[in-house]
C-alpha cells in the first residue's frame, strides 16, 4: 500500500477485500497517528468493530513510520479473531474486563480506546447487561487514571425524537426507554465520575449504527428485500455510518478528549428512510419489495454535526455502501447473523 488513498471500488468481492478496505487508513489518520504515543491499548477489541479498528491504527502507524504498538484486549472467545490480529502486527492480551484483578495487570498506556458493551440478551439477563456496562468501565477507569480515553457509547442513550427535528443533539436529556439504554447511560456516568475524579481527558462517542457488509441495518433491509420478506416501516427512519469511517473517527477523537469528559454523536450526516432504502435495494437487487405498517413520527436519531464540524464528515457515500451491500447479498457473501433489531421501539433487546 502506498500513501495515496484510492477511490472506492465498484464492488467488494470477498472478505479479504472487505477487511483490506475497512483497515485502509486515509491520509488524515496517518497524519494524526504520529501524535499517539506507544502503546495504544484497545479494550474490548474482539467484537464486531475492534479487530478492524486495531488493524486500521496499526496500518496508519506503519504508513507514518511511527513505532506505535497496538495492544488489543479481549476475552477472545473467538480465537480466529485473535490470530487475525496477530498476523497483522497487533499484539493481543486475553483478559476478562469484569475481573478487576485481570484489568489491573494490563499494560500501561497513555492512550486507551474503550469498546466494551453489551446490548443483546438484556431481556433474558438484565443483570449481566448492567454489570458489563458499569463494572467493566469502572475497572478500566481505575486502571488508567492518567490516560487519555475515547469510550464508545451509543445513540440509544437518547429517547426517541421527532423525525422532523433532524436527530438528538449532545446536550439533550438522556432519558431513554429500556434497561439496555439506561445501562448505557450508566456507563457514560461511570466514565464521567472517574474523569472528574482523576482529571484525565475523555471523549464519549455515541455511535448510532455502524454498518459493513457482514452485519448492520443496511444488510438487514437488503436481505429482507432479497428474500421477499415484507419491510415493516413503523420504525421508519434511522442513521448509519460505514464502519471504516466510524473506526477512523474513534481513533481521531483521541485529539478531542478533554476534562471534564465530553460527548459527541457519531453517525452519518443524514436521516435515512427505511422505505427509501428498501426501494433502492429493490432496484439494485431486481426484486419486488412490499411494505407493512405506517411510519411513526419519532425515531432513534442522532445529529452528528458537532463531531463532523471538527474532524470532517464520514467520507464513504451512502450510494457506495448500498451498491456494495446489494452485490454482497446477491452473491452470497458471509454474514455474522446478528440482526440489529433497529425496528425495536420498546427498548427491549
Amino acid at each position: 500500500m502506498n500513501g495515496v488513498f484510492p477511490p472506492a471500488p465498484e464492488i467488494v468481492r470477498d472478505e479479504s477485500e472487505l477487511d483490506d478496505w475497512l483497515t485502509r487508513p486515509r491520509p488524515e489518520l496517518v497524519d494524526f497517528i504520529r501524535s499517539v504515543s506507544s502503546p495504544l491499548v484497545i479494550l474490548g477489541a474482539g467484537g464486531k468493530m475492534g479487530p478492524t479498528l486495531a488493524v486500521l491504527a496499526k496500518r496508519a502507524a506503519q504508513l507514518a513510520d511511527h513505532p506505535l504498538a497496538v495492544i488489543a484486549v479481549s476475552r477472545f472467545s473467538d480465537q480466529a479473531a485473535r490470530q487475525w490480529l496477530e498476523h497483522r502486527g497487533v499484539a493481543t492480551v486475553s483478559a476478562d474486563l469484569l475481573a478487576r484483578e485481570a484489568v489491573q495487570k494490563l499494560p500501561d498506556a497513555a492512550n486507551v480506546i474503550y469498546l466494551v458493551g453489551l446490548k443483546f440478551g438484556t431481556r433474558e439477563n438484565p443483570a449481566r447487561t448492567w454489570a458489563v456496562n458499569t463494572l467493566a468501565p469502572a475497572h478500566a477507569a481505575e486502571r488508567y487514571p492518567q490516560s487519555r480515553f475515547v469510550a464508545l457509547s451509543t445513540g440509544n442513550v437518547y429517547p426517541f425524537v421527532s423525525v422532523a427535528g433532524g436527530g438528538a443533539r449532545e446536550k439533550d436529556a438522556l432519558t431513554p426507554l429500556g434497561e439496555y439504554a439506561n445501562a448505557a447511560v450508566a456507563r457514560e456516568r461511570i466514565f464521567e465520575y472517574f474523569g472528574q475524579m482523576h482529571g484525565n481527558p475523555m471523549a464519549l462517542l455515541r455511535l448510532n449504527y455502524a454498518v459493513e457488509l457482514r452485519y448492520g441495518v443496511l444488510v438487514d433491509i437488503a436481505r429482507k428485500v432479497f428474500t421477499g420478506e415484507a419491510i415493516d416501516v413503523t420504525s421508519g427512519y434511522f442513521n448509519c455510518i460505514w464502519q471504516g469511517d466510524a473506526n477512523e473517527m474513534i481513533l481521531r477523537a483521541l485529539l478531542l478528549a478533554s476534562s471534564p469528559p465530553v460527548a459527541f454523536n457519531l453517525t452519518g450526516p443524514s436521516v435515512l428512510s427505511v422505505r427509501t432504502i428498501a426501494a433502492r435495494f429493490s432496484e439494485l437487487l431486481d426484486r419486488p419489495v412490499t411494505f407493512v405498517g405506517t411510519e411513526s413520527d419519532t425515531a432513534l436519531l442522532s445529529n452528528s454535526e458537532c463531531l463532523s464540524g471538527i474532524i470532517g464528515s464520514a467520507p464513504t457515500s451512502l450510494d457506495t455502501v448500498l451498491r456494495w451491500t446489494a452485490n454482497w447479498v446477491q452473491n452470497g457473501g458471509r454474514f455474522l447473523n446478528r440482526p440489529t433489531h433497529f425496528e425495536v421501539r420498546d427498548g427491549k433487546y
